[in-house]
């Protein structure tokens, strides 16, 4: 009950990337490469357990981006051709391949990561992947002539790995669409047709993250002229709850999001978050413990997962330890005071 996860990402050691950076490059190469990929996913695993943090992942210490990770696999993506495009609705700038051919996988993308995180811990895993619609925002497509063609030719693919990393051990496979809270008509057109396609048939839990983003420049200045209330999942919420995903994980912590939405969401899992990840400060257990309070008041304790806003690879280290500990403790206390009799 209340069992604690985290949205996916943590902070990369200095030896492996460049701290506090997205899209950061590899101080590493060949053979040591991947060996301080394994080590820096031995260390987020021990972060998260000391923090008594109960779904772990791999803190997507092996992924340059969380995007990057997957596309750079496809055969159809062209990285010697890199375009200059505005992603989330031109709310930043970013230089992306271009689709230049029909996409296929050419092999397993992360089978071999998932297999290492899940001899690495005893805990239950999940391993986070782009959903659909966010990566076809982050590339340039000059091939499909069509977002939709070209969203559900990923989920296709984005299905076909999913398979294959359920049938090596992982018990959540996580999605990350933040685009699904910027081009609401495109979630309603062929998005949600997306999202079933890439879970269709998967024998674990599924889980769909679509929080408000990093907590980086660009997404706090954006949040600013989002109004009093940030009412998106109001128009993405009944859709979710008729899909095929089995859970949502969203932004909670310090945000404007009116909590009552939660029942927007029928039975679905609801990943909570209760940490916010666009701030230095580290919250309290007792802070944690309020919000995860007020949206059992809209969940039932069997569906609520306390988790972070969204991925913490933007932070510092000690910063995102901190946080990790507040989101375990909060979950304790929450779960003491459900125990208590009435």
């Amino acid at each position: 009950m209340l069992d604690t996860t985290i949205a996916g990402s943590l902070p990369k050691p200095a030896w492996l990337a460049a701290p506090r950076t997205l899209w950061a490059p590899w101080r590493l190469e060949g053979a040591a490469l991947e060996e301080g990929k394994r080590d820096a996913v031995r260390l987020a695993l021990r972060d998260q357990e000391a923090a008594g943090i109960d779904i772990v992942t791999d803190g997507e210490q092996t992924r340059r981006h969380f995007v990057w990770g997957f596309v750079e696999q496809l055969e159809g993506v062209d990285f010697s051709k890199m375009v200059t495009i505005g992603i989330r609705a031109d709310r930043y700038k970013a230089d992306v391949p271009t689709v230049a051919g029909p996409l296929r996988r050419r092999g397993f993308i992360h089978r071999d990561e998932a297999q290492f995180l899940r001899t690495a811990t005893g805990r239950r895993i999940k391993f986070t992947m782009p959903g659909p619609m966010t990566v076809v925002d982050t590339i340039h497509d000059a091939y499909y002539g069509s977002r939709a063609k070209l969203g559900l030719a990923l989920a296709s693919l984005i299905n076909e790995e999913a398979r294959e990393l359920a049938a090596v051990g992982v018990d959540v496979i996580q999605l990350d669409e933040p685009a699904f809270n910027v081009y609401m008509d495109e979630v309603r057109d062929w998005g949600i047709e997306a999202l079933n396609r890439a879970v269709e048939g998967l024998p674990c839990r599924t889980v769909v993250h679509i929080c408000y983003g990093y907590g980086i420049k660009a997404n706090t200045d954006w949040k600013k002229t989002l109004g009093g209330e940030w009412r998106q999942y109001e128009q993405t919420f009944p859709l979710l709850a008729a899909s095929r995903i089995g859970g949502v994980s969203l932004e909670c912590a310090n945000s404007r999001v009116p909590i009552s939405l939660l029942g927007l969401l029928g039975d679905k899992d609801v990943l909570v978050g209760a940490v916010d990840v666009a701030n230095e400060e580290v919250e309290t257990p007792a802070q944690v413990a309020a919000v995860i309070r007020e949206a059992l008041r809209h969940v039932a304790p069997s569906r609520l997962f306390p988790c972070t806003n969204c991925g913490m690879v933007p932070l510092d280290r000690e910063l995102a330890r901190a946080k990790l500990h507040a989101l375990g403790a909060g979950a304790a206390l929450a779960r003491q005071e459900l125990s208590r009799p009435r």
